[in-house]
């Protein structure tokens, strides 16, 4: 539940902050990505080393770094799928409460978008006060999630309430929360991708530029949001290291995609076809290597299956088919007319004239058509960013 998803680990200054060295180990067993940032008073209770050798990322502390550079707070509150604050002392409760903010947690507290966990530790007399209690009330207003602390015995010598929970308790907190959250939970995704390769020899291919990027990241992206995904994916350098949720099936030719495809179209939710197939191929295969000689030679083409099409016509009413167009001119239209004669829900349209888009890159620029023409523009982003734009298009044509 926890694979792949991105995860902060804020640290302040408790007695109870070894206990963040378990949660850390944890959440990086389960397959988490982790970055970790401490208060400068965490810093007295456990070492930067310890929480950066299990995060196996360096610990952020300041805003700035030594070598004039800052760590972007906004960067990390948009990269974050989940917050954790554990231990979460007094002190930096009041703050968040607050809004004050004269640290890097509590700046990419301020600055994201996810959900927060807070995992309150400290003695009794101090959860029990009138002034931690409001505070504590607050950040559940603020829509955080508070992870009740324990009752034992506590630094002081006292016993009562205020143990910061196990981490053990945390992970599952965690699990339950960001998997019944998840919109895409149940549902089931195809989705091809990188190029094609159409054979002229043993040796030879008619081929394309695409690096399987776009779709790669679409098919974790589906993943994170809870869907099982078969990912047919054409040659690409890219490892296969995914989400357990998608199953990989490697591809060479068109017919290959056509061949995969046609089998488990009709047992998904939502197909989505970002691979780069190619529109041709050679009519005869040599059987051998094709010597050079200094004649010329000719290789007739003759059209590939076109997968896509293919789908469009057996496509049930509750499915949702989105095609990718990746135009030179006459973009808009070309796009919509792709939506009509392929039957499709949505079109992803790339263009090779915008700077820093296209193949191998790892940023895109897209424009999304639906088949009632609406048009969604976007900016230059990351792929994996553009991923999670055109999955929350879908999203919203799929029947509640």
């Amino acid at each position: 539940m926890l694979r792949n998803k991105n995860i902060i680990v804020g640290v302040t200054g408790s007695i109870a902050a070894y206990k963040s060295a378990f949660l850390v180990r944890l959440l990086v067993k389960a397959g988490a990505n982790v970055k970790v940032i401490m208060t400068p008073s965490a810093t007295a209770f456990i070492t930067p080393l310890t929480l950066s050798t299990l995060s196996k990322n360096p610990i952020l502390i300041e805003l700035s770094k030594e070598s004039g550079d800052w760590n972007n707070h906004v960067d990390l509150g948009l990269w974050a799928d989940a917050i954790v604050i554990a231990p979460a002392s007094a002190n930096t409760i009041a703050k968040m409460a607050n809004g004050l903010c004269d640290n890097l947690l509590l700046a990419v507290y301020l600055s994201a978008r996810c959900k927060v966990f807070v995992a309150p530790a400290m003695d009794v007399d101090m959860y029990k006060h009138k002034s931690t209690l409001a505070n504590l009330s607050k950040l559940v207003s603020y829509e955080n999630e508070i992870i009740q602390p324990e009752t034992g015995e506590l630094a002081s010598g006292l016993m009562g309430e205020g143990r910061m929970a196990e981490p053990e308790g945390i992970i599952s907190v965690l699990e339950n929360e960001i998997g019944a959250n998840l919109p895409l939970k149940g549902k089931s995704a195809l989705v091809t991708a990188g190029p094609t390769y159409e054979a002229i020899d043993p040796v030879r291919f008619i081929g394309n530029h695409s690096s399987g990027k776009m779709g790669i990241a679409i098919a974790n992206e589906l993943a994170k949001q809870g869907a099982e995904v078969v990912l047919v994916c054409g040659p690409t350098a890219i490892p296969n290291d995914f989400n357990p949720l998608i199953v990989r099936l490697d591809v060479t030719s068109a017919a290959d995609v056509y061949e995969k495809c046609k089998i488990y179209f009709n047992l998904c939710d939502i197909a989505i076809l970002s691979a780069a197939v190619a529109d041709f191929k050679p009519a005869e295969v040599a059987g051998q290597k094709i010597k050079k000689t200094n004649a010329s030679k000719t290789i007739e083409l003759v059209p590939t299956i076109d997968t896509l099409s293919e789908l469009g016509k057996i496509k049930k009413e509750n499915q949702v088919l989105v095609g990718f167009a990746l135009e030179t001119e006459n973009e808009i239209e070309n796009a919509k007319a792709k939506i009509k004669s392929k039957n499709l829900d949505l079109i992803v349209l790339n263009s090779l004239n915008d700077s820093g888009a296209g193949f191998k890159g790892d940023s895109n620029k897209v424009t999304i058509i639906d088949k009632h023409n609406k048009i969604v523009t976007f900016g230059l982003k990351k792929k994996t960013e553009v991923a999670k734009d055109i999955i929350a298009e879908i999203v919203k044509l799929l029947p509640n």
